[in-house]
């Protein structure tokens, strides 16, 4: 077992490595910006180091301020939380040049996850369903009108090395294709430097499904059931509950063993996350996520599991500490991403935090780097805090998550605590009738 582990990231996810770390008697190392050095992940670790200015770009994505962190205190080891480096092959094969493990999967499969078309390719190969669509990047508009007949509109443009929406692009007829199409070209340019795309059928009213896989690497595998995550806006994910309202168990134990014989046969490491959209019965295949997600505590709180405890586990080279025979789904659990938002228009609210509580009781986690006097930097992530909830069932899950966000206190700056006051109110909520589609036209049914 490693003696010494570098945190790369910082908040909420920072913490939560660093009491896995904690509990297993490893010592931890925080990385941060001179934005950050008041952080709580700061002054939890066992030491810390300084690896550049505010910007994200000289310090939190900087490879070599990162390894040289690691040399500097001795760290045999870099788990990188969520966002950041999390995704990035060449910062996990670096670190392996350095003889340093990362805690993640390896720098091959995070390349050929990375590319949308690789992933899809690999996925199919693996026998994972996929959405109907080109097979692989279009070259040209005539190309994509081609394709779209074939497979029949709508259809949806994605950046093949995109992600949050960014690059992405519906069309309904060739008319709004050939405009679809320049204008996802161009932003995926802008926001990737790559200015590939592919082009999907568009389902119209489907749930987002995602896979919950771990592996050790040496060719065993196992499924953690799923979580729906089809409460989006601008793609990204708000509201997430586990297990999915419309699963059934013939569902789950279906797809979940396609997933987990598929990242077995690649002798996959680690956490990962297979994305689908579910509709009628059929789940389709999006992405792979190769690292651990924001909403992996739903997962945890119905299997009782530490998902980044196992993380650190088999990179050390040990086995997973359970079967797939002993992964029993106990209840229903909930998670709400608390941003540092405005609303109605969920601009960024930065500032001074006066007072920080966080609600408590039976079936209730806060996971959050906040605290009274602290100040919320501008420059990242608008995300403060997660609100977890677990209950016997649904309904009584739903239940704590109100009774829990009306305990929450953040006073200094606005949030989004009262949007899912207000979602909690909804009929199509409390009946878990929802789909990808339905916060978009609930917001602009609310504001315009």
């Amino acid at each position: 077992m490693f003696e010494k582990i570098l945190i790369a990231n910082r908040g909420e996810i920072a913490l939560r490595v660093i009491r896995a770390c904690q509990e297993m008697g490893i010592k931890s190392v925080a990385v941060h910006s001179t934005a950050d050095a008041d952080a709580m992940h700061v002054r939890m670790a066992d030491e810390s180091v300084c690896i550049g200015p505010a910007s994200s770009t000289d310090s939190y994505l900087s490879k070599a301020a990162i390894i040289s962190a690691c040399e500097i205190t001795g760290a045999e080891a870099v788990h990188p939380g969520y966002g950041f480096l999390s995704e990035n092959a060449a910062f996990a094969q670096a670190l392996q040049d350095h003889g340093i493990e990362f805690i993640g999967p390896t720098a091959e499969h995070i390349r050929i996850m990375g590319d949308k078309i690789t992933a899809k390719d690999t996925m199919k190969a693996l026998g994972v369903p996929c959405v109907p669509g080109s097979e692989g990047g279009v070259p040209d508009f005539e190309t994509a009108i081609g394709i779209a007949q074939s497979i029949g509109f709508p259809v949806i443009i994605k950046a093949t090395a995109g992600g949050g929406g960014r690059g992405m692009k519906v069309a309904q007829n060739p008319t709004e294709l050939e405009v679809a199409f320049r204008t996802a070209r161009s932003e995926a340019k802008a926001a990737f430097g790559n200015d590939e795309v592919y082009i999907e059928k568009y389902l119209q009213k489907p749930r987002h499904i995602e896979i919950q896989v771990f592996g050790d690497g040496k060719g065993r595998a196992v499924h953690l059931g799923e979580r729906d995550c089809s409460l989006q806006r601008r793609h990204q994910k708000v509201f997430e509950e586990a297990p999915g309202p419309v699963i059934t168990d013939a569902l789950r134990n279906r797809i979940g063993k396609v997933c987990a014989d598929a990242v077995a046969r690649i002798n996959y490491i680690g956490a990962g996350t297979i994305e689908f959209l579910y509709e009628d019965g059929e789940f389709f295949f999006i992405e792979m996520n190769t690292r651990l997600q924001v909403e992996h505590p739903v997962t945890e709180a119905i299997f009782g599991v530490d998902l980044v405890r196992e993380q650190i586990r088999v990179a050390a080279g040990m086995e997973m500490s359970f079967r797939q025979e002993e992964l029993e789904i106990n209840g229903h659990a909930i998670e709400v991403r608390i941003n540092a938002e405005k609303l109605p228009n969920f601009s960024p609210c930065p500032g001074k935090v006066r007072v920080f509580h966080a609600p408590g009781g039976l079936g209730v986690r806060m996971d959050s780097a906040l605290y009274g006097g602290y100040s919320i930097p501008p420059y990242y992530d608008s995300l403060i805090g997660k609100l977890i909830v677990h209950g016997r069932d649904r309904p009584e899950a739903l239940a704590r998550l109100n009774r829990a966000l009306g305990e929450l206190i953040v006073d200094g700056v606005d949030t989004t605590v009262p949007l899912f006051h207000a979602l909690l109110a909804e009929p199509d909520i409390q009946n878990g009738e929802y789909n990808i589609h339905w916060l978009e036209k609930w917001l602009a049914a609310q504001f315009g």
